[in-house]
């Protein structure tokens, strides 16, 4: 294409130069022009000047269009060298893919052939047979498909049976679980219970225990009272009412221990018998009642053996009363006031219950 757009040119340039010497001849030839020949001949002139110019950018157009068309069609053959050989290597795999199933399918094929080939040859040895053999033969194969079909139907009733036992174990095995869930639940119940019994058993078992412990220190405490007080007259009206304190009769044994104290509110035993009037309190429930009682035991009586065991039922109550800030702080006074007692024991082990 780029020879043709030369050829062309040059064509022109050729075509031109010749209009101009034809002109110059003719000229020559008149020997004289007018100006409007002049003038015509300089229009001519420029007019195949600019078709000229106009030739040479429509050249050059066109060759920036055909470089163009080149590199378009390089990349263009390029890609489609791509596929090709994609599509090769595709149709390679494909052939190689369908010679494998073919080949497979043959071996099939030959495989089928020997397993008929092997039957006919059966069948034809069955054929050869005795016209009795066959009706044994025939005969031999019914009885065994009526056994069969009879076991198959023996089967599909025990199926039948095994599987309304199934849904009936099913039934009883979740009935079970629902009453079981509701055991768990009442034994979760049942042991937060116990727990709570435990620790009021324990409790009253550390009263009784100390009380038993202190009966007879009690009993035999001396009297300080004035003059004219005898000593066994005391004794016999704190054991009037500690007795009656014993056989639960709190109201009364209350009523019994505060007449003691507005008698003699300073013997021996006069710290006792506050502190068992705190006791019928809180044998009672009346935890609040029965916190002031004991804490009347730690301001009047300081130097008492009764305050570790005061201190110690005040900090229970409050426990009972479900107040943990004081009854901590209560128990942990009995600990570091009185650390060798056994009532820092008993408020050690409530302690660690309790966190």
């Amino acid at each position: 294409m780029r020879g043709a757009f030369h050829k062309r040119e040059e064509t022109l340039i050729k075509y031109c130069i010749k209009v101009f010497l034809i002109l110059g001849i003719l000229i020559i030839l008149s020997g004289c022009a007018t100006l409007d020949e002049i003038q015509n001949l300089r229009y001519d002139v420029n007019t195949l000047q600019s078709q000229l110019n106009r030739i040479r950018n429509e050249n050059e157009s066109l060759k920036q269009d055909l470089s163009k068309i080149q590199k378009e069609s390089e990349i263009k053959i390029s890609s489609l060298e791509k596929e090709v050989l994609e599509l090769r290597t595709n149709v390679s795999g494909e052939m190689k893919k369908l010679q494998a199933d073919l080949l497979l399918r043959f071996e099939n094929l030959q495989s089928e052939m020997r397993i008929l080939s092997t039957g006919m040859n059966e069948y034809k040895e069955y054929l050869k047979k005795p016209p009795k053999d066959l009706e044994r033969s025939k005969e031999d194969i019914a009885l065994r498909t009526k056994l069969l079909e009879e076991r198959g139907k023996t089967i599909e009733e025990k199926n039948r049976v095994f599987e309304n036992r199934i849904g009936f174990l099913e039934e009883r095995i979740k009935a079970i679980e629902d009453r079981f869930k509701g055991h768990e639940e009442k034994s979760r119940l049942l042991e937060e219970n116990l727990k709570g019994v435990d620790l009021r058993v324990k409790g009253l078992g550390e009263n009784i225990k100390e009380i038993q412990g202190k009966v007879d220190q009690d009993i035999s405490k001396k009297p300080s009272e004035a003059k004219g007080t005898t000593h066994g007259k005391i004794e016999d009206i704190y054991k009037e009412a500690y007795e009656t304190f014993q056989k639960g009769d709190f109201e009364m044994a209350r009523k019994k221990f505060e007449a003691f104290l507005k008698q003699y509110p300073n013997t021996e035993l006069s710290d006792n018998a506050q502190y068992w009037i705190g006791e019928t309190y809180y044998l009672k429930k009346d935890f609040e009642k029965a916190i002031l009682e004991y804490e009347k035991v730690i301001l009047k009586y300081p130097n008492s053996d009764k305050i570790p065991a005061a201190l110690l039922k005040q900090g229970l109550a409050f426990l009972e009363l479900g107040d943990k800030k004081n009854g901590r702080s209560t128990l942990k006074r009995v600990i570091q006031n009185y650390p060798q007692s056994e009532q820092a024991e008993i408020a050690k082990k409530r302690l660690e219950v309790i966190k």
